[in-house]
Order: structure tokens, then sequence, then C-alpha cells
């Protein structure tokens, strides 16, 4: 019976209906296998280049902070990038990594047996080392799958926010090129990374097959299964752009330069970045799902506590006391979080250390007062320079006419030393209050050591003091006014010698530091230390704990030191000694 009706139904369905049918729907479906098959390649190929991008990136991060850089490739960081070329390879999807120079001279490889073999010489290497274009190719292989190979140019990476890489990807059917970044450094060295498609291919075969399969069975359920299949691609695209937007989203507030802290409604902690953690010192995952008052700093619970907040945006700059007890000055901002119809959701509060920027309004009202109390002095040295010149003529003259008169002439010498001694003072107001010159010139640091420690040693002998040096034999030449730096390390020579009134030892140690192109000088004594509430104070004008000192030499220092764009320091505790420590760079 059921039989018969069908029967029926096929007879009685016009044929034209069926040939239409098959018609429309068979381009449709032909077009759709298709058009998947090939995001599906598209999709592989991504997933190649990124991965191939990742590696590459990594590599030029490392070059950046000094670890494999091109230099150190050449003067022993190569074995680095070679061992780390080696133990990234083994990963099974890697098939090889590899550096050669722009003749396709392999300089570094996974597989040490191929080092200073010839790779690439079909590519234009000379013309790749003049962009930072990220390239790849499909290479066959004999031996199995075939390999995906993405190359370019060897060179520091930049920071993930300059290159959106996602969004630069165009047509992925051939070699392309993939990105462009205007960097005014030129590497002269090309890194290839080789990647296995086997995996990919057999899942490629498998997704293949499958869509083919849906696309038969799509075919036989006609335009329901069309419909179907459009409301299912549209699915997927929205969920995935979802994805990617809170994928973004939350990349953004996890990397955003202050501190960010979520609370709900019942103010638990539902986020906390990665800002919020360094400056609270509290990991993440012992904040989040946490009442707010047992994770944040009282100040803030007050904040919330206030009903500031329930009337918009709060905004302040308080003195945050932590749960580690350091006192932290931060700006903080509060701010409800609401739905479009008005429902409560929680709190975003927004919070920045400003203890950097403290310290730089203070150095700068230093400077300023620096500058001011610097122009009054030039003023008042000038003046008082010419009647201390009549002073000194007058007390000469009646030293020399009271020769015979023991007391008079005594009196007369105590005069002529007194003006020596305020022309000391004054030349040193005139040398703080006028620009510091300096004239570079390439020295070795040796040399500018032992001519100022000469200078010291026989009043170092005299109160039993040791010198001991710590130089290293190989430390490059630096750039520096010899003269002028022989006037700074003399003088805090000087305060440790005098520091040291019943002997001890001064240590004087060298050390590079090449991380940040500088040199590192520091200057021990054994001596009797220097105050705390004092410390602050030691490079201001005029300040000085000593009875015959003026408070001038070590602001001329100071003076001295950041003239060469360098930095000094001062470590010290009563009893223990005291330690400068000064930072010149090379150049």
């Amino acid at each position: 019976m059921n039989k018969k009706r069908t029967n029926t139904f096929w007879i009685r369905t016009p044929p034209w209906i069926i040939i239409g049918s098959v018609i429309v729907l068979v381009p449709i479906f032909v077009f759709w296998t298709l058009d998947n098959i090939q995001r599906q390649k598209d999709a592989t190929t991504h997933l190649l280049l990124e991965k191939g991008a990742a590696l590459i990136r990594s590599f030029e991060a490392g070059a950046r902070t000094g670890m494999m850089g091109m230099m150190g490739m050449r003067s022993g960081g190569g074995f680095q990038l070679q061992r780390l070329l080696m133990e990234t390879a083994q990963q099974p999807d890697i098939v090889y990594i590899m550096v050669t120079d722009m003749d396709g001279v392999i300089h570094a490889h996974s597989d040490p047996e191929k080092i200073a073999s010839i790779h690439g010489r079909d590519l234009d290497l000379m013309d790749l080392s003049q962009s930072r274009d990220l390239h790849w190719r499909r290479l066959p292989n004999p031996a199995g799958a075939d390999i995906f190979e993405v190359y370019r140019a060897f060179a520091p990476a930049r920071s993930p926010s300059q290159r959106s890489f996602r969004h630069m990807l165009p047509d992925l059917r051939g070699p392309q090129t993939l990105m462009k970044d205007n960097d005014e450094s030129i590497p002269d060295q090309i890194i290839f990374v080789g990647l296995d498609m086997g995996p990919i291919e057999a899942a490629q075969k498998e997704e293949t097959q499958h869509i083919l399969i849906m696309a038969s069975i799509l075919l036989l359920i006609g335009f329901g299964g069309i419909s179907s299949i459009f409301l299912f691609q549209a699915y997927r695209s929205a969920k995935s752009s979802l994805t990617r937007i809170k994928a973004f989203s939350d990349s953004v507030v996890e990397n955003m330069p202050i501190g960010l802290a979520a609370l709900d409604m019942d103010e638990h902690i539902i986020s906390f970045n990665q800002t919020a953690e360094s400056i609270l010192q509290i990991p993440a995952d012992q904040a989040l799902g946490k009442k707010s008052h047992d994770v944040l700093p009282p100040s803030f619970q007050s904040l919330l506590d206030d009903d500031s907040p329930s009337k918009g945006i709060i905004e302040k700059e308080l003195d945050c006391i932590l749960k580690d007890g350091r006192t932290i000055p931060m700006d903080i901002s509060i701010s409800r979080l609401e739905e479009d119809n008005g429902i409560f959701l929680g709190w975003i509060i927004l919070f920045r250390d400003l203890t950097e920027v403290q310290s730089l309004k203070r150095e700068i009202e230093l400077n300023q007062r620096l500058a001011s109390i610097g122009q009054l002095a030039a003023g008042v040295a000038h003046e008082i320079r010419n009647p201390l010149s009549s002073i000194k003529g007058f007390a000469t003259y009646f030293r020399d006419r009271y020769k015979d008169i023991p007391e008079d002439r005594k009196t007369a010498e105590i005069m002529v030393q007194e003006v020596e001694r305020l022309n000391r003072v004054i030349g040193q107001l005139l040398e703080f209050a006028r620009p510091v010159t300096i004239q570079k010139k390439l020295i070795l640091i040796h040399t500018l050591i032992q001519h100022s420690l000469k200078m010291i040693e026989r009043d170092a002998r005299e109160k039993n003091i040791s010198i001991n040096t710590e130089i290293p034999p190989d430390l490059p030449e630096v750039s520096l006014d010899m003269d002028r730096m022989n006037q700074v390390l003399l003088n805090l020579y000087l305060n440790a010698v005098e520091a040291m009134r019943d002997g001890g030892k001064l240590t004087l140690q060298i050390k590079p530091d090449n991380e940040f192109q500088r040199l590192k000088i520091l200057i021990t004594d054994t001596g009797q230390g220097i105050d705390q509430k004092d410390l602050a104070h030691i490079f201001d004008p005029y300040f000085t704990t000593k009875q015959s000192g003026t408070g001038l030499g070590l602001a001329i220092v100071r003076k001295i030191i950041e003239s060469h764009k360098g930095e000094i320091r001062v470590e010290s505790e009563v009893g223990h000694g005291t330690k400068v420590m000064i930072f010149l760079p090379y150049s």
C-alpha cells in the first residue's frame, strides 16, 4: 500500500520539478562543498602560518633582550641559539628551524649536521633582507608529508599591539606577503621554520570526506537542509566572532597599564588583571571569587562603602596601606556597572601607582630649587670676590710690614688664609652655578682609576687605610671627560678617607652592565656611615655635616655625573660604612 502511494507520488510529480530542483540544488551544494573545502585549506594555512610567525617572533624577542641577537651569534651567543633551535624542534610537528645569511649559508640549524650547508637557492634572499615582510611556501617532501615553510628577515620583535597579525592576512592560496613592519633596521639574516603538514593533511582529508557526506545528505533533504546549513553557518560565524571579540576584550583588560578590579553586586571580585596583581602583590587566583574587603586595601573599601559611587564616577588620590604593610600613593577611580535598562551589575575599580609620578615631581621641584639657588649663588659670588681681593691685598701688605712683630704677622696670615678659603668656596659656588661643560673621549677605565688613586695613596697610608681594587681586565673603552671624572672620584675618595678616622678599608669595584650598555663603579668604605635622616640631603647644595665643609662637593659630583648621562646612588648605615654606586653609559 505504502509502496503504491510512493509510486503514485513520483508519477504525479512533474518531471520538470525534479529536474529543476536538481539543477538548483546541485550547483548550490557543489559550490558550498568546494567553498568549505577551500575554507578548510585556508584555515589550515592560517594555523600553520600563525604557528610559524609565533616561533619567529619568539626568537626575535630573545634577540631584543640580548639572549640571541645577531652580534651574540657571532661572539658566543650562537651556541645558545643552536641549543634553543634543537630543543624547540623536538616538538613532533616541527621539521626544522634554521637561520641563514643572505647567501643561503646556514649559520644555525635544529639539525647540527646541516650547519654550513645551503638553503633557499630559489629565493631572492637579498631582497628578503631589505624588508620585514613575512613569507611562506609549501615544499614537497619525498620522505613523507609536505613541509609548510615560514621565513622572514631575522630582526628584533616589536610590541604585539603594533602588529595585528590576524587582521592583515590576505588570500593564502600561494606564497604571499603577509605583513609589513616599518622598521628602520635592516637585518642581514633570514630565519626559516619548517612545519610538518602530515597531521594537518590527515585532518583536512577527514574533514573533506565529512563535508562530502554532509553535502550528499543535505542534497537529499532539499530546501529544508539548505536552510539548516545557512543557519548553521551563520551560527558558527557568530560564535567565532563572539569568541574573537571576547578574547580581544580579555586581552585588553589583562594588559591594561593600570590596575583593574571588577566586583559583582555582592562585592565579590570577578576580574583582576596583571597590573592589579603587580601593584597589590596579590595573585589573581587568590583574589577571584573573594569579597573585596578580604583582598583590596581598606582605602578602596571605604570608597565603596560611601554613597558616592551610586551617584556616578568617583576619583581620588589616596595613600593606600597594603596587606604587607607598604604604603603606596594611588589614583583610584570607581564607577558602577549597569545594563541599558539601569539594572545594577557591580563596580569597576581602576587604580594606578603614583610612586614614580610623585618622585618625578619631587625631582623637578628639586631641580628648579637648585637652579634658583645656583643663579643666586653666582650673583653673590661675583659681588663677594672683588672685595675679597682687596682684603687679601691689605692682609698681605700688613703681614710683610709687621713681619718683625710675631703677633701682628700671625694675625695677618690668618686673614690671608681665611680669604683664600673664602675664595675656594666662591670658586665652588661659581662652578656649581655654571653649566657643566664636558669634553668626552674614549679612555681606558684602568688609566682613570690608577691616576685618581695615586692622589690619595699618601693620605690613606697615614690613616692606616688599605685600598682594594676589583677591576676586570677586559673592560671596554668608555667615552668620558677624564678631568671631570677624576674630580668626581677624588671627591668621593676623600669623603671615604675622612669617614675612616681610625683606619679601615676602601674598596673600588668596576662591573660592566652589558644589558643596559653601561659601566657600574662601586666605592665602598668601612667608615662611620651616614645617618638615614641625612642620606636624602647629601646632594643638596650647602648641606654638610663637616665643620670645614662647604656642602657643594657632592652637589658638583652629581652634576658632573648627570652631564655624562649617568646616575649616582648612595647606600649607607651608621657604623657600617657607605657604598657609592656610579652608573655611566659606554658612550
